[in-house]
């Protein structure tokens, strides 16, 4: 019965561990999840302090077109509120953690006004990197698609 006693008690260790990663990993998708939907709501209201907050110092961003921005071009652009947004809208969301490490890929809905003054209206795909810090989640990198053609 000792012996017993014995090998199941490493079993049940394992299985509390798993069982408290789970819960923490199910923590870090909600977590994650949120802190991206605040982003994306800090971009449609040009609020360049949330920005700031969320997005890593080293941040970048690569288009579908190749182009390339870095934080202080967000931040810029943010606070010469240069795009008016009637949509900044993330349709189809989905969270996906390794460890410290997290990657948010969603459809976005875009509709506004450009700094042109043309309207626009497009969706396309997305995938934002977050990386756990000592100051917590931080936005490090993000790709987004070509717009998608358009519906019929």
């Amino acid at each position: 019965m000792r012996k017993s006693l014995r090998m199941l008690a490493p079993c049940l260790a394992a299985l509390l561990l798993w069982t408290l990663r789970s819960e923490a990993a199910g923590d870090d998708l909600k977590t994650v999840a949120a802190l991206d939907t605040e982003y994306q709501a800090a971009v449609k209201r040009n609020d360049a302090a949330t920005m700031d907050r969320i997005l890593a110092e080293d941040f970048v961003l690569v288009t579908g077109r190749g182009k390339t921005y870095g934080k202080a071009d967000l931040l810029a652009e943010a606070r010469r509120k240069s795009t008016v947004y009637e949509r900044q809208d993330e349709l189809e969301q989905r969270v996906r953690v390794w460890g410290d490490t997290a990657v948010v890929t969603a459809l976005l809905w875009l509709k506004g006004t450009g700094d042109d003054a043309k309207p626009f209206e497009r969706k396309l795909w997305f995938s934002d990197t977050y990386i756990r810090t000592p100051a917590g989640w931080k936005y490090v990198f993000g790709q987004a698609s070509l717009p998608l053609p358009a519906e019929r």
